[in-house]
């Protein structure tokens, strides 16, 4: 008997469905086979999944699925487990509308493994997210070929594992590809405007100076005249106008028509019938041999002029992003073996010595080994007033050294450089898409499909019920509709916006980490603000000891600070400098242990010291009474309070001060001003956090607060007044930064604070916040006005094209005009995005600087 399976025998269930497809996942997180069967069961649970199998030994989950690699990554995570994620940039070149945008995703989305997909029109580049290592470029590539685009240079592709561009190299490709970009459009749009001048002549002179045209009519004759424009249009659309057909028919063809199909319908069709009219006028119908070749001509010259003062205008926007680049000077001295030589700025190496003299840019991240000067970080901070710098400080490559020399050692190169991350950040954050782009995207997914319905709708109607002879109105009005409801302005609308916002607030010293934030910013009702570090200057002082009976003073500091120099907390740095200001020595530490929140304990020179809150002594059953009273009345001058206990004893308290940081009272009124709530989230104790509180005009405070408590006050402000914004500085306000509806992080801060934030200050000065707020109400408002002038222009205008009112006795909308108001509609959507170049950070900007 042969036992060997068939088809026909196989289980139902083992069969994919024909429309599934096979997905490989990588899995982190498996330890055992109780994980495989966790993840196994999780994706089994999808609904359209098959085949689903999980291998321990490779660590890869794969299976046939009918919906979205998302939503098995969504199971995965749901089921405690990680899919590392991807992501490859790819230039894409051919995109001229929303449409081009909306098939290029639809392509890549399609893609088994590939979970997200954001193309942006103005840069014109895809980012595709994926699990690491399940797609290759050349996947990538094929999809768009297939989509009928074309995948621009191999260098351009960057996979990293953080979810965010990584290299700054796309940056001079896409300069260099615009400017080529230009040139071509510049040097079309001369040879289509010389052409199409004397068909312009030979068909509107007539119309202006009949004698002119009787003349020429009697010279040469109506037909030579004819055959005369037939040349110089064919010679035009064959040109500079070839690029429209290159691209539009075969996306005709395929079913997916774009702009480029619009122009290369609506010209080509006045062309024919041109043509016709001249060369075979008999196959019409008698009374329509009409010549349109000027229509046909200037539509493409119009159209070219329109792409031209684009690609100006997309340049433009990119400004930002080029003079951060250039700021990194082309070369460095180095001072090897005791003797200069300059060497490019890309061969620096960590570790190396750089000379940088007066009036020269820094051309490194480093820090000082010899010399001192003022140093301008506008480029980073914003703030226009030089920093001084000496030895042991640090300082940014491109920032300009005034006045004073110094050598440096080199920190950073490349892509770890303050500069390079800067503009990772505003690249990333550029090429986002906004919430909002979801409703114009649905809308550009039928928008093209209904014009090319429209304009059949129009010429079948003015065809049949149109004046006699019918079908010259028909033709031109059908052609007005093609040509006047081209999307492009849709497309624009919201990327231009957004890089231009986005360059403007990294000048000002603000970094939005990603699109998305601009938009849920704007909607914030609550802003709340950390105290330490961030309306404080984060650098405390001790000003006050009071030992307890039997404790002497000096004793007690130097155990105290010889623990505190294992911290790394601010309060620590002022109780240590105290103790070396006396010049007590400190002692050997040991068992030191920290817990956020409460505070530290150890063991100095074999005595068991404890510095932190009264809840940490509590914790250790230490009395804390005897000081009580002395710790509260600290508290209400505005000093923080910290017990100090020796050996089980309560042995002194200790206070120190934190100084407000100059322009945060400014600040919060300012937040105030504009209708917000501005709440004060701190671990601090009650009595300093109020006093703070009072200074700057905060009613909201949640003081005493552990970490984790920290979320749940931003939930509870939430629940309370809307949407929170949480601005800190530090490790401990990194889950508050997460939780909050948009986490704005001092740059000054730690790293962790940073990479959990959507907004970055890169000064310490809260005038940020107020500059990102107006930004981002700014930029949204540019959008919106971008996106009624789109929308309102086709929906107004595509009925006048049609001839609506023409039948009630008006003028007829020619296809000429139609081109140049698509043209100009796509020019004015980028000239108010422009307009954001000239935004300010209000009265003031983040540094407290006048603005313009």
């Amino acid at each position: 008997m042969d036992l060997r399976p068939t088809l026909d025998s196989a289980p139902p269930s083992s069969l994919p469905p024909s429309s599934a497809r096979r997905l490989s996942l990588p899995v982190e997180g498996l330890s055992c086979a109780s994980c495989v069967g966790r993840v196994e069961r999780a994706l089994a649970a999808l609904p359209g999944a098959s085949d689903v199998s999980v291998n321990l030994a490779t660590g890869r989950a794969d299976l046939h699925l009918t919906g979205s690699a998302s939503e098995a990554v969504a199971a995965i995570v749901k089921a405690g487990y990680e899919v590392p994620e991807a992501v490859t940039v790819i230039e894409v070149g051919g995109l001229s509308c929303a449409s081009c945008v909306g098939r290029v995703e639809r392509a890549l989305a399609a893609l088994p493994n590939v979970t997200r997909v954001s193309v942006n029109l103005v840069t014109g580049r895809a980012e595709i997210h994926h699990p690491e290592g399940s797609v290759t470029r050349a996947d990538l590539e094929a999809a768009i070929a297939k989509a009928g685009y074309e995948a621009l240079g191999a260098g351009d592709t960057d996979v990293s594992t953080t979810g965010a561009p990584a290299a700054t190299s796309p940056t001079g490709a896409l300069a260099a590809r615009r400017t080529e970009e230009m040139r071509t459009l510049w040097r079309d749009l001369v040879r289509a405007a010389i052409l199409s001048a004397p068909i312009v002549v030979l068909d509107m002179g007539g119309h202006l100076a009949p004698a002119f045209a009787h003349a020429l009519h009697g010279a040469f004759g109506v037909t030579v005249l004819g055959l005369v424009q037939a040349v110089l249009a064919t010679l035009v659309l064959a040109g500079p106008g070839a690029r429209f057909f290159r691209q539009g028919l075969p996306a005709l063809l395929r079913g997916h028509p774009d702009m480029n199909a619009l122009v290369a319908l609506g010209s080509g069709a006045a062309y024919l019938y041109s043509l016709v009219s001249v060369l075979a006028p008999s196959l019409l119908p008698p009374g329509t041999a009409h010549l349109y070749f000027e229509a046909a001509v200037l539509i493409v010259t119009l159209i070219l002029l329109g792409r031209t003062l684009e690609a100006r205008a997309k340049g433009r926007t990119g400004a930002a992003i080029a003079r951060l680049v250039g700021l990194a000077p082309a070369t460095a001295r180095v001072i090897r073996d005791g003797r200069e030589a300059e060497v490019a700025q890309a061969r620096l190496a960590l570790g190396d010595v750089v000379r940088v003299r007066p009036g020269e840019r820094v051309a490194a991240d480093g820090v000082l080994v010899s010399g001192a000067s003022y140093v301008d970080e506008a480029m980073v901070t914003g703030e226009p007033v030089p920093v001084a710098k000496g030895v042991g400080d640090a300082v940014v490559g491109g920032t300009l050294n005034t006045h004073g020399g110094f050598d440096l050692r080199v920190t950073s190169v490349g892509a770890d450089t303050v500069l390079a991350r800067i503009v990772r950040m505003v690249e990333a954050a550029q090429g986002a898409k906004l919430p909002i782009q979801a409703v114009v995207d649905r809308v550009t997914g039928w928008f093209v499909p209904a014009v090319l319905a429209a304009a059949g709708l129009t010429f079948a109607g003015w065809f049949a019920f149109g004046p006699s002879p019918s079908l010259g109105l028909a033709l031109v009005n059908a052609v007005a509709v093609l040509i006047i409801a081209c999307p492009c302005a849709m497309g624009l609308a919201t990327p231009t916006s957004i890089m231009v916002g986005t360059g403007r607030a990294a000048e000002l010293g603000v970094l939005f980490r990603n699109g998305g934030a601009l938009q849920r910013l704007r909607d914030v009702r609550v802003v709340a603000l950390d105290k330490t570090g961030t309306l404080t200057e984060g650098r405390p002082t001790l000003t006050d000891l009071v030992p307890a009976p039997g404790f002497a003073a000096d004793e007690t500091l130097r155990l105290a600070a010889s623990l505190e120099s294992r911290s790394e907390h601010p309060v620590a740095r002022s109780i240590v400098a105290a103790a070396e200001a006396r010049g007590l020595g400190l002692g050997a530490v040991s068992g030191f242990a920290a817990e956020p929140g409460y505070g530290i304990a150890g063991t100095v020179d074999g005595r068991a010291v404890i510095v932190g809150a009264e809840r940490l002594l509590a914790r250790h059953g230490i009395a804390s009474e005897a000081l009580a009273a002395e710790a509260e009345r600290l508290g209400a001058e505005g000093r923080s309070p910290l017990y100090v206990a020796l050996d089980g004893r309560l042995a002194a308290l200790v206070a120190v001060s934190d100084p407000v940081k100059p322009g945060a009272a400014e600040a919060v009124a300012d937040l105030r001003a504009r209708g917000l709530t501005v709440a004060m989230i701190t671990g601090d104790a009650p009595g300093p956090a109020a006093s703070v509180a009072r200074r700057l005009g905060i009613a909201e405070v949640s003081a005493g607060v552990l970490p984790g408590g920290k979320v749940a006050a931003v939930q509870a402000l939430r629940t309370c007044f809307g949407p929170v914004a949480f601005v800190g500085d530090g490790i401990n306000d990194a889950p508050a930064l997460a939780e909050a509806d948009v986490g704005i992080a001092i740059g000054t801060g730690t790293d962790i604070a940073v990479e959990s934030a959507d907004v970055v200050l890169m000064s310490g000065a809260l005038g940020g916040i107020v500059t990102a707020l107006r930004l981002s109400r700014a930029v949204m408002a540019n959008i919106r006005q971008n996106l009624f002038w789109a929308f309102a222009y086709n929906v107004a205008l595509i009925p006048v094209a049609a001839g609506l009112l023409h039948a009630l006795g008006g003028p007829l909308l020619s296809p000429v005009l139609a081109a140049g108001a698509m043209a100009l509609s796509s020019v004015f959507v980028l000239a108010n995005a422009l307009r954001l170049r000239r935004a300010a950070a209000g009265p003031r900007g983040p540094a407290g600087q006048r603005m313009r």
